[in-house]
Order: C-alpha cells, then sequence, then structure tokens
C-alpha cells in the first residue's frame, strides 16, 4: 500500500480546480433536506415491473432507517437509548473512531485507515480509503451523525471528475479514486487534496470496487436520513451513470460478470483472483440494484436503467447456476465429462475433475454450501471469500435457500472460517509451491497471513448483517464476544494470523479505523435490527431461483 510520488502529479494538475469544486461541494450541502413517504418500497419493486412502468413514482423508499439524533459530541447516541449493558470496547471504540476523522477546510470528510503512531512506517495508511471508510460512515449514519457521510460522498464525487493517467494512458471518466489525502499547510492556511486512482497502488490497480462501494453508500446515506435530494442532483445522477457506464459498455464478453485484474478490490495484492471474482461480481450486482432505486428515468438515465435491468437478470442467473457449490454440486462436478462440445453441455466451462483440489471435499459439509471465488474457461477456484458471500446475502444475489446454507456452512465450520478472531477473509490459505507461483513470492501474503487465510475483524460487520438478514443472530453474538475479548486488549489490529487467527498479524498495524469501525456497526446492529435497512436488499421476486436437487436448499 505504498508509494505516494504519483499521486503529487495528479494533484498538480487537479489543485487549480479545488476553488470551484468546493463552491460546488457548498452549494451541494446547502441544499435543503427533503423527506418524501411513499405508499410502497421501491426496493420491492421487480425488475421486470421497473422495464414495463419505469419510474412511475416519485421517490426512492417509503421507509428509512432512522440513525437517531446525538446525545452529546463524545457519546454515542445509540448506547443512551437503549438499556442494554454496554461493553467497555464500545466507548473506548468510538473514541479511536473519532481520532481517526479527516478535515477539509473545517468540514469532516472521512477516516484515515490506520491511527498507528507506534509504526514506523505510515505508507498510505493516514489516507481517506473508500472502501476502508464504509463501516465508518455506516457508524455515524447509525448515531445520528449524516454529515460526515454526505461530505464524503460529495467529494469522492468532485475527485471523480478528475483527470486520471496512469503513465501515458488516461483511465475512465467513471474510475472513482482509491483514496485521498487532505494536505494541510499551517503557513500559508490552505488545505488541498492529493488523490489515488491505482497510479500510486502497488501493481498499479484501478479500484474497481471503489464505484460500486460509493453507489451502496449513497443509498445507505439515503435509506437513514430519508434524505432523497443528495441523490437526485445532477452530479450524483452523473456520478453513477458514468460508474456503471465502465462496468455496461458492450465488448466481447460473453459472461455478464465483471473480469478484472488481481489486486482491484480489499484483496489489492497478487492472490489469484484475477478473471471473474466473487468479491467484485457481488458488490457489482448490489450497486446495480441500488442505482436502480435511485437513478432518474429521465432522458439521461432511462437508457442505462434498462442496461441495469437486462445485466441484473442475466447476472443473477449466471452467479447462481456456476458460482453456486453444495454437496451435490460437488458430487456433479466431480463426475463431470470433459471436451462437450454443443449447447446441451453440462459442464459447460469445461472444468476439469481432476482440478478440484482435495480438502474441498472435506470442507464441505452435507448440509451448506456457498459461492466459489472464481469460475472461468477450464478454472474454478474452489476458495471460500468472505465478503463475497456476505454481500451476495445482503443484496440477494443469494437466493433465501442459499443464503441459508451459506449461514449453515459457517456454522459447520466454525472452526475452519471463525476460529478464534472473526474472520477469514478467505479459506484456506496458498501454501508450498502453489504459493510462489499464485502470489509470486509474496512477502506479505505468507500461508494464512494478510490477505492469504488471515482474520479480518473488519469482516464482523458484514457477517453480523448477515446473520440477522438470514434470522440468525446468535450466530453474530457468538462472533462478536469472540472479537470483544481481544481487540481492544491488542489495540484494534488490522489483522491476525494463524489457522485459527489467534496472532495480531506479523505486519498488521494497530489502531485499523475498519476493525474499529467494524466492530461498532456490529454491535449497533445486533441491538437494532432496523439499521440493516441501509445496506440490505430484499428478493427480487422477477427472478425466481434456479431449481436445484442439492439437499441443502431444503429446510
Amino acid at each position: 500500500m505504498d508509494g505516494f510520488a504519483g499521486m503529487r502529479k495528479v494533484a498538480s494538475r487537479c489543485s487549480m480546480a479545488e476553488e470551484d469544486d468546493d463552491l460546488d461541494l457548498a452549494r451541494l450541502l446547502d441544499k435543503p433536506k427533503v423527506n418524501i413517504e411513499r405508499q410502497r418500497s421501491f426496493d420491492e419493486r421487480s425488475h421486470s415491473e421497473l422495464s414495463i412502468n419505469i419510474r412511475a413514482i416519485d421517490g426512492f423508499e417509503s421507509m428509512y432507517s432512522p440513525g437517531g439524533m446525538r446525545s452529546g459530541l463524545n457519546t454515542p447516541a445509540w448506547s443512551a437509548k437503549n438499556s442494554f449493558e454496554t461493553h467497555p470496547a464500545i466507548a473506548e471504540a468510538w473514541e479511536a473512531l473519532r481520532r481517526s476523522v479527516v478535515y477539509f477546510r473545517g468540514q469532516r470528510v472521512g477516516t484515515i485507515a490506520a491511527f498507528d503512531h507506534a509504526s514506523e512506517e505510515v505508507l498510505n495508511y493516514d489516507q481517506v480509503f473508500v472502501r476502508d471508510f464504509v463501516p465508518s460512515a455506516l457508524a455515524f449514519l447509525m448515531n445520528g451523525e449524516p454529515e460526515i457521510v454526505k461530505n464524503f460522498l460529495l467529494k469522492t464525487l468532485l475527485l471523480q471528475g478528475w483527470e486520471k493517467k496512469v503513465d501515458r494512458f488516461q483511465l475512465g471518466a467513471g474510475v472513482m479514486p482509491a483514496s485521498f489525502k487532505v494536505l494541510h499547510d499551517p503557513h500559508r492556511e490552505v488545505d488541498t487534496i492529493v488523490a489515488d486512482f491505482g497510479e500510486s497502488a502497488i501493481g498499479r490497480v484501478a479500484p474497481v470496487d471503489s464505484g460500486f462501494w460509493w453507489i451502496i453508500l449513497l443509498r445507505a446515506y439515503t435509506k437513514s436520513t430519508g434524505d432523497l435530494s443528495l441523490a437526485e442532483t445532477p452530479e450524483c445522477q452523473k456520478g453513477m451513470r458514468l460508474i456503471l457506464t465502465l462496468c455496461l459498455s458492450e465488448g466481447f464478453d460473453t459472461f455478464p460478470t465483471l473480469l478484472c485484474a488481481d489486486g482491484c478490490s480489499m484483496i489489492d495484492r497478487r492472490m489469484g483472483v484475477y478473471g471473474y471474482p466473487i468479491e467484485i461480481q457481488a458488490l457489482f450486482f448490489m450497486a446495480l440494484r441500488c442505482a436502480l432505486i435511485m437513478l432518474k428515468h429521465d432522458a439521461e438515465g432511462k437508457e442505462c436503467v434498462e442496461l441495469i435491468v437486462k445485466r441484473l437478470h442475466a447476472l443473477s442467473y449466471h452467479m447462481r447456476s456456476y458460482f453456486w457449490i453444495d454437496f451435490q454440486q460437488l458430487n456433479d462436478i466431480y463426475r463431470f465429462k470433459t471436451e462437450e462440445y454443443s449447447h446441451t453441455a453440462v459442464n459447460k466451462f469445461n472444468v476439469i475433475p481432476n482440478s478440484i483440489p482435495e480438502w474441498v471435499f472435506d470442507f464441505m459439509p452435507n448440509r451448506g454450501g456457498y459461492f466459489v471465488g472464481n469460475v472461468s474457461p477450464a478454472r474454478m477456484d474452489f476458495r471460500w471469500f468472505a465478503l463475497g458471500n456476505c454481500v451476495a446475502i445482503l443484496s440477494s444475489l443469494a437466493t433465501p435457500e442459499q443464503s441459508m446454507a451459506i449461514m449453515d456452512l459457517i456454522e459447520a465450520r466454525w472452526e475452519e472460517l471463525i476460529g478464534e478472531m472473526p474472520m477469514k477473509i478467505t479459506y484456506p490459505a496458498l501454501e508450498g509451491h502453489e504459493w510462489m507461483i499464485v502470489t509470486g513470492y509474496d512477502p506479505k501474503n505468507t500461508r494464512w497471513s494478510y490477505h492469504n487465510g488471515g482474520s479480518w475483524p473488519v469482516l464482523l460487520w458484514l457477517l453480523t448483517a448477515a446473520c440477522i438478514k438470514t434470522g440468525r443472530p446468535q450466530i453474530a453474538r457468538r462472533a462478536i464476544e469472540l472479537a470483544e475479548s481481544r481487540l481492544l486488549k491488542d489495540a484494534w489490529p488490522e489483522y491476525y494470523d494463524g489457522t485459527l487467527g489467534r496472532f495480531i498479524g506479523k505486519q498488521a498495524r494497530k489502531f485499523q479505523t475498519w476493525s474499529i469501525a467494524g466492530y461498532l456497526v456490529a454491535k449497533m446492529m445486533l441491538e437494532d435490527p432496523s439499521h440493516l435497512g441501509m445496506i440490505s436488499l430484499e428478493e427480487d421476486k422477477a427472478m425466481k431461483p434456479l431449481i436445484k436437487r442439492s439437499t441443502s436448499w431444503t429446510r
């Protein structure tokens, strides 16, 4: 995550526009908040219905998740209004979260990645990352502090309009930054922003997930506050269209999934996730659904909406058909014939049964299932990826039956996926010769460390949200209790190492902001499940699930 020199070039090209940007930001912030009550939630509208009667209603959604009123600058509102016994870690977590807040010209615009003064190398942990800020944003929304989220959304939207170049190649207009940094000049009393669109990142990979998280967070802000005016501004409408134009344009693709490079998401180093990684596909699906709720159906938005509707149907079918695996499907793949050439082929991707890794036969329980990591011609990555599967549940990419099967798998393989610290970002770890080839001898992604089987506390909020949505809060409660026993004592590490997640990561930063925020969001959702509405979408009735033979689908 190092490299900063390239960012200054971006700043020099764009700093002249800062004053105009701030005028735009001030203008948008001055717009009045609008609350519109509706008879029916837009979330409940099916894609088929939308394609027939587009934008027959005026607002986004009839209900919103109230964040509540602040009870004081340093007092979390949710703890003041709930009677449950608070854990000592909560107050410490809020204090640490507030220390990480970044200001730009007097306004709170985000949180830095880590506030670890003990670390000699800052690298880019002092920057505001789009993906890292999401749990912080949710925590502030749930605590009745939406302004920092609004400021962040608007500032990153303005950064989207900057010129973006890697060497001599110009990136697409819709690319959102991976991160930005605020530079304070105390002598001139001037604040400036420098942004990284991938030109300073390890491997020089643009962040595919940033745009999706931005759309998802915009919908969360709207859902939490009931303020429709922000998403309806021409700037936000254009921002969403630019992001989705990158993904919905026609090309040589024969699949509705997005083709991506290694390192384009949370797993930002070489880990063999190139191709069609589950994390990106799940975020893509959720962003499409959120955009469908928020896009206006005017002359500029109508075409984009129609493309979204078509893509959602194709993407849901593809993912549910080819990425899903359970005991029955694994057995079917094990018996696949190869080299089939016809439209009636069963083994459509020509997956060679001998390529199935030995570990998956023991890992797969009789009851349970999950979305595999990647599917492409002659390649199926059977690894478990936590973020992609949790987002699949929250976005309803997973059917209700599949969602329950994922939770069954987590319970059945608790020691492997949760261990002593929730939860494994991937399972299992790459080792030996496979690690050498896939990671390129990456010294940070050694076995059971970092992205290679490390345990990441930030995933606690996603696990909790998935548990609540599937009616399994006891799983979340058990995981939170595990995290509480270590996180505060260990000073909120970025990740843990080992097969069980027992050891603080060898290069983990302390006071990692999203570890702190992830814990707070998990606690607040578990105590007040209505917060789930910010980050969860109900199943679209028009997308009928593919009929499967698996017993794990029947309860």
